[in-house]
């Protein structure tokens, strides 16, 4: 069996994930991602197919598909580093009956202790107080508290869940909005249920984003729906880049209509020199590593590991995202 491996984070950490990887036996041609469908489709052809991906935030397109289904060594499974699927166009793998496995319950502690960094972080002035610091001035700016705040949290799945737990450390006040709901969660976590993104954002304090990417989500935080939020409010972003309208964000931010963004995504990773984001003092960017922590690495790697080992050798013990 041969496979191609992209996923940076899972070759760059240690751990038992290596050496289960190695004892498949497997062929393994390793690459930097996350790399363009370009890029994608240059491997696919120069090492004559693979049995299957096992892939970070690369872009698995159609055309891609096409040309590992029809490469010497056609394409079996696509097995992703991760939950979001986003890059991936899930719907035409399900169409020519390409499993696509995913790595769910692995990293979301790790997600939502990063969400509150970035909360923290823009609550206290971190960025501007330490490039004031560093270069010799001190600059001081008064900062806000958590305590107290409302957070609305959109998504209340794993990761939600965890930010809205770490929130009642905080004596925060929590609003959530999901299509799915868990009643008992809420109730015991005394999360008050919102119907729409809208009144889930309304008067809240903190805005923290952990949905899933779709079209119809696509640059859902443009400019009208920023208008919305509560002037002077923290918008937290762990989920996906394509969440909002980076041009809007940055106008938002420095208008003060934002009191800040603290985001580990962005639209196009890495970004370009040119990113609205630079030189924004209120913005906080990190370089989507929310789930790199050596803890979480592992479980995600292992998880993933096991994912395209079994499947490829017979076993049943793998998590498949699609169904057909």
């Amino acid at each position: 069996m041969k496979i191609l491996l992209t996923t940076t984070s899972y070759q760059d950490t240690p751990g038992k994930h290596h050496d289960l990887l190695a004892a498949s036996g497997f062929d393994v041609v390793r690459a930097r991602g996350p790399l363009a469908e370009q890029q994608m489709l240059d491997l696919v052809t120069s090492n004559n197919g693979f049995d299957g991906f096992l892939n970070g935030d690369d872009h698995i397109t159609g055309k891609v598909i096409d040309a590992a289904l029809n490469a010497k060594t056609p394409l079996k499974v696509i097995a992703k580093y991760g939950i979001g699927l986003d890059s991936i166009d899930v719907k035409y793998a399900t169409s020519k009956k390409i499993p696509v496995l995913f790595t769910p319950g692995v990293n979301h502690t790790t997600v939502a202790e990063h969400a509150f960094g970035l909360m923290i972080a823009l609550a206290k002035h971190f960025w501007p107080h330490l490039r004031s610091t560093k270069s010799g001035g001190w600059k001081r700016i008064t900062g806000t508290e958590l305590f107290g705040k409302t957070i609305a949290v959109l998504g209340v799945g794993r990761i939600g869940k965890e930010v809205i737990k770490r929130a009642r450390a905080f004596d925060m006040v929590a609003r959530g909005y999901d299509v799915y709901w868990d009643h008992g969660f809420a109730e015991a976590c005394s999360v008050t249920r919102c119907t729409t993104v809208g009144e889930a954002i309304h008067e809240a304090d903190i805005v923290s984003l952990h949905m899933n990417l779709d079209e119809k989500n696509r640059g859902m935080f443009n400019a009208d729906l920023l208008s919305k939020m509560k002037k002077g409010a923290f918008l937290i972003n762990t989920a996906r880049g394509g969440l909002v309208n980076e041009t809007d964000i940055a106008a938002a931010c420095k208008s003060g209509h934002l009191g800040g963004y603290g985001t580990d995504v962005v639209n196009h990773e890495p970004p370009p020199a040119d990113h609205p984001f630079r030189d924004i003092d209120n913005i906080i960017v990190t370089p989507h590593v929310a789930s790199r922590t050596f803890e979480s690495v592992e479980r995600q790697a292992m998880r993933a590991t096991l994912n395209i080992v079994n499947f490829l050798k017979g076993d049943k013990d793998y998590i498949q995202a699609n169904t057909f």
